[in-house]
């Protein structure tokens, strides 16, 4: 496996490969990989000629720098999974060559960076703005797979393609989830033992209330998760919304959507952690 440490580096490798008229497809990640991360690996593998994953934890997309440097790292882990995995170049640039000086761009999404994810962590899809433009500029990729767990991110993505002209196929891939519905995440390691049995509580919440919503108005979907959650003494509920999946505007009846979705985040401990599913079918 290849793996490059510079941008100019990378580069060169994307325009030998763009040469021989190979397909590129990218999945960028920030490491501490997991079965949800290898499920995009493998959607590219299979559809592309040539398949780059970067590695880099990237610090503009974190409100707090505590969360910044607890983030879980094992590069050569990391390194070692993808070559297991059939994949032949991974990218992983220091900071210092990410951000070689300071970037002060602003990015603006409208309603879409202004909920949820948004609202609770201002400037967090800034961050990710920054890095994703920086990272495709690099890899120049013809499609790029992101996963539906931060399924509003994913939204944003697509804006950003859209607003910066790249013309990359932006491929969303369903949740992959644990045994008991828990979606994976690199956060879960820094869960405990009886903090990840209680975790699998919020899928089994949202999965109960998607079928029993015919049963239920909105505001009493969410009145129960929430309640039903913030029962658990583990559990701290930031927010759980019921949205619009195109807009991300909050529905308060469930006849104002065909594409309604829920959407929450959750404490547990110190770990906050996301998830949503789709409420129409």
């Amino acid at each position: 496996m290849e793996v490059f440490h510079t941008r100019e580096g990378m580069q060169e490798k994307i325009l030998r490969l763009k040469d021989r008229n190979m397909t590129v497809g990218f999945v960028p990640t920030m490491g501490a990989l997991h079965q949800g991360h290898l499920a995009l690996i493998e959607c590219s593998l299979k559809q592309d000629d040539a398949t780059v994953v970067s590695i880099f934890v990237n610090p503009t997309q974190f409100n707090r720098r505590d969360d910044y440097e607890e983030y879980p790292r094992d590069l050569t882990s990391d390194l070692q999974e993808l070559e297991d995995r059939g994949v032949r170049i991974a990218f992983t640039p220091t900071e210092k060559e990410m951000y070689p000086e300071a970037d002060n761009r602003v990015f603006d999404f409208g309603h879409l960076d202004q909920v949820m994810e948004g609202y609770y962590r201002p400037g967090h899809f800034n961050g990710v703005a920054k890095i994703v433009s920086k990272l495709f500029d690099v890899v120049m990729p013809h499609r790029a797979y992101f996963g539906e767990k931060d399924f509003q991110q994913l939204a944003v993505i697509r804006e950003l393609n859209r607003q910066m002209g790249y013309n990359i196929r932006i491929v969303g891939c369903p949740i992959v989830r644990e045994s008991d519905g828990l979606a994976m995440s690199s956060r879960n390691a820094r869960l405990t033992n009886e903090q990840r049995k209680e975790a699998a509580l919020i899928s089994r919440e949202l999965f109960d209330a998607r079928n029993n919503m015919d049963q239920l108005s909105v505001g009493e979907v969410k009145e129960r998760v929430i309640g039903r959650l913030n029962k658990n003494p583990h559990i701290d509920v930031e927010y759980f919304e019921i949205v619009d999946e195109h807009t991300f505007k909050p529905i308060s009846r469930w006849q104002e959507s065909n594409a309604q979705r829920g959407c929450i985040a959750a404490w547990i401990g110190g770990v906050r952690l996301i998830d949503n599913v789709k409420f129409s079918y």
